[in-house]
């Protein structure tokens, strides 16, 4: 399924932080939002899960109309994100900390949670068992028990990834997933998004300052400037972008 954003447009006040972007992210693409700070990158991720409603335009992903929907809507859609900071709950294990993700996809409810039903201990037990999947597939199968809080940053970094994945989404939004990550670790980042794009067939969009990372498994880019775009194509077209290296560098450096 295609993502389209079309005229989407945010203000806050008098500062308008994402104008009239068109943008659509191709079915199983790894796709690179970028842009220098301010740019909008993480307002407009925003945007496509709920946390802001739209001041203009509109998102769609596949036939569903993601617009006006609530954050929860869009992820039972199919639409998981991580975030620029680190947000795991410190004090429950990493196995833990993928279960609570899994509420979108319980079939039994509440009623039989509260009788501890057939129905419920099939779904706990279906949901324990794709974690611990998830947990072999992203090597951290030994630091199930672990708390999160104890685990290094880049294994902080991929544990959000993998209760990401617990929704089993067809979309997956990457705020900055190597922030924080030596070279070792952003070559690995980049080996394990191509594997779930190619495992799980989801499409990956990435914002992303390392550009090691954005240049070496992004297919195509979008590039952001003051909420505007500036520019968007193959990212070797990008990369030569005047106004891409404008944004980055400064008009004079640039043009020097």
């Amino acid at each position: 399924m295609d993502l389209v954003l079309r005229g989407v447009g945010k203000a806050f006040g008098g500062l308008r932080a994402v104008s009239d972007v068109t943008v659509t992210v191709r079915a199983r693409t790894i796709f690179g939002l970028i842009g220098p700070n301010g740019a909008g990158k993480t307002t407009l991720f925003n945007l496509v899960t709920g946390v802001y409603p739209c001041d203009a335009g509109s998102i769609r992903f596949g036939e569903t109309d993601l617009t006006r929907l609530a954050p929860a809507s869009i992820a039972a859609a199919g639409v998981a994100r991580t975030f620029q900071n680190v947000r795991l709950f410190g004090q429950l294990t990493a196995l833990e900390n993928l279960l609570v993700a899994c509420e979108v996809h319980k079939r039994a409810g509440l009623l039989s949670a509260v009788l501890r039903t057939k129905a419920h201990f099939a779904d706990e037990d279906a949901m324990r068992r794709r974690a611990s999947d998830l947990l072999r597939v992203f090597g951290m199968e030994s630091l199930a028990d672990a708390p999160a809080a104890s685990l290094s940053y880049g294994d902080q970094r991929r544990l959000e990834i993998a209760r990401a994945m617990m929704i089993e989404p067809k979309l997956l939004l990457l705020d900055e997933p190597a922030a924080g990550m030596n070279t070792r670790e952003a070559e690995g980042l980049m080996e394990q998004i191509r594997w779930l794009r190619d495992t799980f067939g989801v499409s990956v969009v990435l914002v992303e300052h390392n550009m090691q990372v954005v240049m070496g498994v992004c297919e195509e880019l979008h590039v952001l400037d003051r909420g505007e775009t500036i520019a968007q194509g193959l990212p070797a077209d990008v990369r030569a972008d005047p106004k891409v290296l404008a944004a980055y560098l400064g008009e004079e450096e640039a043009s020097a």
